[in-house]
């Protein structure tokens, strides 16, 4: 793939650049409901926090809870350090002009931690339970406290799996070294099923072995799968295989998806499915851009430019992540 311009590729960079931040960002909330209160219970990784100088207000503040469009006042607030689950746990106590039937959720954590958290909120009342996935591409829901059907089932699990395809700079990242890595229509077809094949086994897979990577094992894995992406392309321009290269690739970037599914329950089947449906489409994307724009003056080489970019980009996070 050649790009004669390489703006495709530089807002995808930018994007990437927005969204960076930990690969896996994820808290949990539980929200129990009773009459006209509430009590919230939030459990956030503590390497998530450490910048945070009062969390109490700069994560309490951040998310609110309103019924009959009205906000809940917050009776109490604390949060402490939980040395024993490596997290940063918070209590709040709200209260709602009148006994409660739906709650309408506004989280904006994404805006104190980093750009691409989400936020898994489980809650329940004496008529039921819902659960609802926040982050910044979708950070209002309303919660029923009733069982969803099987359409809602699929429809909020294929939603998840789209927004979290792009939830950060890793995957945008790889996606458009894949992009460039394609010699044509026929192996970009290939690397893509290669690709999506190796990251749904590693989904669906990592469950059954009851394995949970490390956050920063997960991260500094998918760097190097870019930088490694970055090297054939400049190294071995005319190498074969580069699809099962790629397939091995994926294994790796499963892992984050695994995560994040083992956490936010949402429906393995449906969450997988949204989640290839659009990192499918953002390759053809990418990749129809190069085709339209043509070769490149031959003095520019913007491919191996970005390759070069991603390979310093992919190695720099590994890098990081290890230390």
């Amino acid at each position: 793939m050649n790009f004669r311009r390489t703006g495709a590729a530089a807002a995808v960079l930018c994007l990437a650049a927005r969204l960076a931040g930990h690969m896996v960002s994820i808290s949990t909330g539980d929200l129990r409901v009773e009459g006209t209160r509430a009590r919230y219970e939030l459990s956030v990784p503590a390497y998530e926090a450490e910048h945070l100088k009062r969390p109490e207000i700069e994560l309490l503040e951040n998310i609110r809870f309103l019924a009959g469009g009205l906000d809940g006042r917050r009776l109490e607030g604390q949060c402490r350090p939980d040395p024993s689950s490596e997290s940063l746990k918070c209590e709040a106590l709200y209260e709602f002009a009148r006994e409660v039937e739906t709650v309408e959720v506004v989280c904006n954590f994404h805006k104190v931690l980093v750009q691409n958290h989400a936020h898994i909120l489980r809650a329940a009342s004496p008529e039921g339970a819902d659960r609802a996935v926040l982050d910044y591409t979708f950070p209002r829901t309303t919660l029923r406290f009733r069982p969803p059907g099987p359409g809602e089932v699929a429809i909020q699990g294929i939603l998840a799996g789209m927004r979290r395809a792009f939830g950060g700079a890793a995957q945008l990242l790889f996606l458009l070294a894949m992009a460039l890595a394609a010699r044509g229509r026929r192996e970009f077809l290939a690397l893509a099923a290669a690709f999506l094949a190796g990251q749904a086994a590693t989904c669906l897979l990592a469950p059954r072995l009851n394995w949970q990577p490390a956050p920063n094992f997960v991260e500094a894995a998918a760097a190097l799968t870019i930088a490694y992406l970055a090297v054939e392309i400049l190294l071995f321009p005319t190498a074969g295989y580069r699809a099962l290269v790629v397939a091995g690739l994926g294994l790796f970037h499963g892992l984050y998806f695994a995560s994040f599914v083992a956490v936010s329950e949402v429906p393995q089947a449906w969450f997988l499915l949204g989640a290839s449906l659009a990192e499918f489409l953002a390759l053809v994307a990418l990749y129809a851009a190069g085709r339209r724009l043509g070769p490149p003056a031959a003095r520019l080489h913007p491919q191996r430019s970005l390759a070069g970019l991603l390979l310093a980009i992919g190695m720099g996070w590994f890098l990081y992540r290890i230390r």
